[in-house]
């Protein structure tokens, strides 16, 4: 698995000034990646000027932050001219929206790698992250992707707006304001496809970027699952999610507690450790919670 991303900041392409803030952000304030959008942010109008921008970005803007490209998607006729555009500058990655399912994946890193070696980039550079469940013929595809050789694939994520109006759905959440069982499925779905495919599981947007409580239950909620990181819609929201997708001293002084006791008696299947009796997968648990944390250092330095 690639270096961690615990954030990911949608910036609309076509839009100078959040463009500009969102490159100025340094600290636990900067996003892991930003996201330039090509696809839902813009009207059709400004498609092109978007695409314009987001190339001028990559070339000149040297922001802390990784710098992704969502494009159209890849059955729209502007999808081709979004990859001509972009992949000469070498993006650290792209955003697939609406994938049926891994073909589509592996149709995207063909287009990619064409592209690479016409621009004598590196081969395979270039990652993907699919919103891996927009269309409900996508959800019932999550289950392929991971008996598929997907090299290029850094992370799945899931999304709820679309998913929605392609079920008629006249909301996808319920009067409590969490999400309907149905998307609460979908992102089950997800995220256990993901994680059987070695790749990273980002927990969709939170929509109020004015409810930073809100956001925090979220972020808290799917670091526990096993989400790795949290799409944003705010670089407000860029701060919280990063603390929440970090393994805090307490947490990583346990592991290393976990480690330690087993280390003192190797071979052992369970052991003792203040008071409670922990077995093998609670070593599992403490050493992934340590590669983590070791994976956010490398990202961060």
């Amino acid at each position: 698995m690639h270096k961690a991303i615990r954030s990911w900041l949608f910036v609309p392409a076509d839009s100078e000034r959040k463009l500009a803030r969102a490159a100025g952000l340094d600290g636990e304030s900067a996003a892991d990646a930003l996201i330039l959008d090509l696809e839902d942010a813009l009207s059709p109008a400004r498609k092109a000027h978007g695409r314009a921008m987001a190339v001028d970005f990559l070339k000149t803007a040297k922001p802390q932050s990784q710098i992704w490209i969502r494009i159209n998607p890849l059955d729209s006729p502007l999808c081709a001219a979004d990859l001509e555009a972009v992949i000469p500058h070498a993006p650290a990655g792209i955003v697939l929206p609406k994938p049926d399912g891994p073909v589509d994946v592996e149709a995207l890193s063909t287009r990619i790698g064409a592209l690479e070696r016409r621009h004598g980039l590196a081969a395979g550079k270039i990652r993907i992250m699919a919103v891996a469940t927009e269309t409900a013929r996508a959800v019932t595809s999550l289950g392929l992707y991971p008996r598929t050789y997907l090299p290029r694939l850094c992370a799945l994520s899931w999304g709820a707006e679309d998913l929605a109006t392609d079920l008629g759905a006249t909301t996808n959440k319920g009067a409590d304001g969490r999400f309907a069982f149905v998307y609460q499925m979908v992102r089950a779905q997800m995220l256990i496809a993901a994680k059987a495919s070695e790749v990273q599981a980002v927990e969709t947007l939170y929509d109020n970027f004015r409810d930073p409580d809100g956001l925090k239950t979220r972020a808290q909620r799917a670091f526990c699952e096993g989400f790795n990181g949290m799409l944003a819609i705010h670089p407000a929201q860029v701060p919280i999610i990063n603390a929440r997708f970090t393994p805090d001293p307490a947490q990583i002084a346990h592991a290393r507690a976990v480690i330690a006791a087993f280390a003192a008696k190797p071979g052992a299947g369970a052991v003792e450790l203040e008071g409670k009796m922990l077995d093998r997968p609670h070593l599992k648990q403490a050493q992934n919670i340590l590669a983590l944390y070791d994976k956010q250092s490398e990202t961060r330095d």
